[in-house]
């Protein structure tokens, strides 16, 4: 099984220029569990798209996609856990690849931005999402799905986008904080919101999106679907304009948990990371 479906010409590690990471975990999960399934929800659906991007004008695919085996999940914690993703992220970006990975629960993004951090000292995260997960901690851990941002934040530029849930303990954080945090509201009605967000980021960005910052209407396979959110076209558009002025150094799209015999949200997942793929190599040509 590999991203794309594509032939093994393709799919050779040493010419691929991206290297997606599957990892099937949930553990912190605290609504519906199941993105654990949503990595192979996502390779199954990415075998029937067209490779020709009609946005773009090209086969992205040309460029290489490997894909590496499962992640196995570790079963002694989050903490280890964020740290075997660290490990495994920091190979392939030593190897000069552009990291992607599919998840799974949202706390695997701290373990890809250590990585990153390492290799580009001055990184910023761009974060898609329905929550602020800004936790301290949440359920006794500090590696949760809900404090994913509040980690990320603290080695990390942060901007976070879609936002449209959070706590009290949260609204606190943000009010002190240098995170940028924009709702789903702003992007859907200000008239240059996506410009007037992008230009809070600037030289290496990583992208994270938790497919709930959709709304429930496009998205509603996700383990804590929130109404009022954006659409794919109001996410493609950000992340245009962010690759027309960063160099996007890795990404990953999460919280995919299929919905058996509903197919729709799966095809979205996976087309929406071949997109992001396109946008990447355009912003670091």
């Amino acid at each position: 099984m590999n991203f794309g479906g594509i032939e093994q010409e393709h799919t050779d590690f040493d010419r691929a220029r991206f290297v997606v990471l599957p990892v099937p975990y949930d553990l912190t999960s605290t609504y519906r569990s199941g993105s654990r399934l949503g990595p192979a929800a996502i390779l199954d659906a990415s075998a029937h798209m067209e490779l020709y991007d009609e946005e773009l004008g090209r086969e992205t695919y040309t460029c290489g996609i490997h894909t590496l085996p499962f992640l196995e999940p570790d079963a002694r914690g989050p903490r280890e856990m964020i740290e075997t993703i660290r490990q495994k992220t920091a190979e392939v970006v030593a190897a000069g690849k552009i990291p992607v990975a599919l998840g799974g629960e949202h706390s695997i993004s701290f373990g890809c931005v250590q990585a990153l951090k390492e290799k580009f000292p001055a990184l910023s995260v761009l974060q898609f999402d329905a929550h602020a997960d800004l936790r301290e901690a949440y359920q006794g851990t500090p590696y949760s799905h809900a404090s994913v941002a509040r980690r990320i934040s603290e080695c990390c530029p942060l901007v976070q986008v879609g936002i449209r849930s959070m706590s009290v303990e949260e609204a606190a954080f943000l009010a002190d904080s240098p995170v940028r945090s924009f709702s789903a509201d702003y992007m859907l009605e200000e008239k240059n919101g996506c410009e007037n967000i992008a230009r809070h980021l600037k030289g290496d960005v990583y992208i994270s999106v938790d497919l709930d910052v959709l709304d429930p209407a496009f998205m509603p396979a996700t383990g804590t679907p929130e109404p009022g959110g954006v659409g794919w076209k109001d996410v493609l558009r950000l992340i245009r304009a962010v690759s027309e002025n960063c160099r996007i150094r890795g990404f990953d799209v999460v919280e995919l948990s299929p919905i058996p015999g509903f197919i729709a949200p799966d095809f979205l997942a996976a087309k929406m990371t071949y997109r992001m793929m396109g946008y990447t190599l355009n912003s670091l040509k």
